[in-house]
């Protein structure tokens, strides 16, 4: 991939691992396109950026997907990257929960769903480009679940299949998909859920940035390079 002059757009770009891509994508000659639901955190995201902007909406809701793509195509007609970064995590346990249908539905809905489908009416432009990128961002919960947020796993594990089979689906085009593998980053989205123990957002993103500089389509971060290790090995044993 290009790694300059490319105009990216970044869901949940106005915080945490979002927010740290972005800026190492501004800061590089790219154009920038953050999105978030609160107008107020988007304005102050974006007064850390050079060459940006935002669009305000919730991409878990169908309408606003549809809204976004089209301003998208419209006003942003070089778009050739989206990382769909976005998500949804609530904590809870299995066994004592009444809420279990209720939290999943929402969270696959987000996670899982709405990539899909904002992916779905992106994807004749993106393919009309000499030089494209998907990036999806799974998780190291996709590999190993845990049971503090154990729909969000589920989500996430779903993610990662759909993420391998669009890039087998789009091998053959000028579109790379990506998959971003991070472990547990201190943001406030993971507060939660021990965040405070995990990585720096910004490794995440710079790993991102190496991985497209040498069309490295897995991106796994910090300790899920070791997961991901396994996994790769354990595929290679099964497959010979």
């Amino acid at each position: 991939m290009n790694l300059t002059n490319n105009t990216v757009f970044i869901s949940g770009g106005s915080a945490g691992i979002g927010l740290e891509i972005a800026k190492k994508f501004s800061a590089s000659g790219n154009k920038v396109i953050i999105n978030g639901r609160d107008q107020t955190r988007l304005d102050n995201a974006l007064n850390l950026l050079n060459n940006a902007v935002g669009i305000q909406g919730d991409l878990s809701i169908e309408s606003e997907r549809i809204r976004i793509s089209e301003e998208l195509k419209q006003n942003h007609p070089d778009l050739n990257v989206v990382i769909n970064n976005a998500g949804l995590a609530y904590a809870y346990s299995l066994a004592e929960s009444d809420e279990t249908y209720e939290n999943a539905r929402k969270e696959i809905n987000t996670n899982y769903l709405s990539i899909i489908h904002f992916n779905e009416l992106l994807l004749p432009n993106l393919r009309e480009k000499s030089d494209a990128a998907i990036v999806n961002v799974t998780s190291i919960l996709s590999f190993i679940p845990t049971l503090t947020i154990p729909t969000y796993s589920t989500s996430k594990a779903a993610l990662k299949a759909y993420t391998q089979l669009l890039r087998k689906s789009l091998a053959q085009t000028n579109v790379r998909v990506f998959e971003l593998i991070p472990p547990l980053v201190n943001t406030e989205f993971s507060a939660g859920s021990g965040g405070e123990n995990g990585i720096d957002p910004k490794e995440v993103a710079d790993e991102l940035w190496i991985a497209f500089e040498k069309n490295q389509l897995d991106v796994p971060v910090g300790k899920s390079k070791v997961v991901y290790s396994i996994f790769q090995e354990a595929i290679s044993k099964l497959t010979k």
